[in-house]
């Protein structure tokens, strides 16, 4: 059977409780764009642009695999990755979702074209920390970023299968969605490989990867991505990982964090989980210079000086106990939150 196109619209497509073809859609964008929220003017911009007469969409990379840059991303891929999603988490038409992603970014704008093309009946609602805590409607599907879980904790049984990807799921909040009733996954991917290419059983070790898409390694041990039906070469990542089978892989850390310690391979991120809780307000690990060790590890905690008690690092071993703390008032960030990690050291 012949894949849709990217002009498809299912007909059991809904858009809050209203049925909508693809003319319906482009008055609704116009309406959005002239009137309202900044949200729906963003919703409104991504429509008229998904069903104009170009074969592409231009979006900005979010920096996974290199500096920022704005690239241009094959609509009838965009399609494919949609349909592999349906198919890897089981998702048929005519279930109610939730949309609370921003659509300027590529996750929210593939929570609408999942809808357009697998026939959803998708609730559009602001992207705020807590989407859940207006109205009782129970979805069946819905994608958020790890923050906005943290909020809606109390509300998350109203979701029967939630995705999480933008940032990693750390230790603690793994610990609090294990006792929700909710199917949770963790999500890995980028703009590159159009939103997740492979996710996780919140709590699980090793991402399996979605349809059509095969993984390997160069040599620094970081991630090769090939997703034939959605990118025209491989995309190769920054992630060191370990290649569990054909299907499935365990990230370790990024390749620009790891910390080479006497001899010692060190990385941050596996660090940083254990601390997680521990440690009052954010905080990473990092490696500086050292005359005996070539790099030595120190743990860096935002914010006014006070004594960390050294039970804090029950969890790590002898080459994973920070040699330095260093305080620093206020971490540079991103426009998105994530902390520029050799930007704050400069202000130590």
């Amino acid at each position: 059977m012949k894949e849709p196109d990217y002009h498809f619209v299912h007909n059991s497509f809904k858009l809050n409780g209203f049925h909508l073809t693809e003319d319906d859609l482009c008055r609704i964008a116009y309406s959005f764009i002239k009137e309202g929220e900044p949200y729906e003017r963003a919703v409104g911009d991504f429509i008229l642009d998904w069903f104009d007469n170009k074969d592409y969409i231009t979006m900005q990379t979010s920096g996974t695999t290199g500096l920022p840059k704005m690239i241009d991303v094959d609509k009838q891929a965009m399609v494919n990755s949609a349909l592999a999603t349906g198919r890897f988490f089981d998702l048929d038409p005519k279930i109610q979702v939730l949309h609370c992603l921003p659509t300027q970014y590529v996750a929210g704008k593939m929570m609408l074209v999942r809808a357009f093309i697998l026939g959803w009946e998708l609730d559009l609602v602001e992207p705020v920390a807590n989407p859940l805590e207006r109205g009782d409607t129970v979805y069946h599907f819905a994608a958020m970023v790890p923050l906005q879980a943290q909020h809606s904790l109390n509300q998350l049984h109203r979701v029967k299968k939630l995705i999480l990807g933008g940032a990693k799921v750390s230790q603690a909040l793994s610990e609090q969605l294990k006792e929700v009733s909710t199917e949770i996954y963790e999500t890995y991917g980028m703009t590159e490989t159009i939103t997740h290419i492979a996710a996780k059983r919140v709590g699980e070790e090793a991402f399996t990867v979605l349809p059509n898409v095969r993984i390997s390694q160069d040599e620094r041990q970081c991630l090769v991505i090939d997703p034939y039906m959605i990118c025209d070469e491989p995309v190769v990542t920054n992630d060191i990982v370990k290649i569990v089978n054909d299907q499935q892989f365990i990230w370790l850390g990024r390749y620009d964090n790891v910390i080479n310690s006497g001899g010692v391979k060190l990385f941050p991120e596996q660090i940083e989980e254990k601390l997680s809780g521990r440690i009052q307000g954010r905080y990473f690990v990092k490696g500086v210079p050292d005359e005996k060790l070539g790099e030595k590890l120190v743990l860096v905690v935002e914010g006014s000086p006070y004594e960390i008690d050294k039970k804090v690092f029950s969890k790590l071993n002898k080459f994973e106990k920070p040699k330095e703390i260093l305080f620093i008032e206020k971490f540079a960030e991103t426009a998105s939150g994530k902390i520029i990690r050799d930007k704050s050291m400069a202000t130590a």
